[in-house]
Parts: structure tokens; sequence; C-alpha cells
């Protein structure tokens, strides 16, 4: 059974506000998010003088946009976190723990794409 609310262009509306919502707390909260739009903002250029193909251009510019991506979701998982809690909690530090790795992971795997691109 659906929610009930808006439907239609008001939704893809109201979702479109929702989303430059988080984006502005999240640059506004969260330094990290911030470093990684500079290196997104750095990056495309760089890909499109660097890759040779466009397809060597679009992995590059993916790889880095997926760290942005993932960031995002860790925000997310960290707010979560904290809104339920202050105190420190096993499972609450597991989560944010993780959440950080996926975003290493990312970091890597845009290495890793750049590096072999690249040499």
């Amino acid at each position: 059974m659906a929610k009930p609310g808006k439907s239609g262009m008001a939704r893809i509306l109201a979702a479109m506000k929702y989303s430059h919502q988080g984006l502005m707390a999240q640059w506004k909260y969260e330094a990290a998010f911030r470093q990684e739009v500079v290196l997104f903002i750095v990056a495309v250029p760089l890909a499109f003088w660097l890759g040779e193909s466009r397809l060597e251009q679009a992995f590059m510019i993916f790889s880095v946009a997926l760290i942005v991506v993932v960031e995002t979701l860790n925000s997310s998982v960290e707010a979560v976190v904290d809104r339920i809690s202050n105190e420190h909690h096993e499972l609450s530090g597991r989560a944010k723990d993780l959440g950080s790795a996926a975003v290493m992971l990312s970091l890597f795997l845009a290495a890793f794409v750049w590096g072999m691109l690249l040499f």
C-alpha cells in the first residue's frame, strides 16, 4: 500500500527540495565532504586532459564521483547513529567504522582506476 502524500510532479519537486537540503547540510557540517567535492572539481578537468578516450575519462570521473556518493551515505549513517545516542556503544561504533571503511575503499578504488589508466 502506497504512503499517502504527494504524487507526480509535486513529489518529484519535493524530493529535489529534500535532496538540496541534504547537500547543503552536508556541505555545512561535513569537512570531509567539502574536501572530496574539491577533489572532484579538480579531478574532472584533469580526467578530460589526461584520459586518452571518452571511456577512460568516464572511468576517471566516475571513480571520483563515487567517493562523494559514498561520503554522503557515510554522513547519513553517522547522523542517524548520533541522533540515537551520544553514549558509546559497540554497534554504533561499528556502524560508523563501516561507513568510514566504505569511504576509504572508494578512495582506494579511485586511486586504482587513475593509477591503471595513467601508468
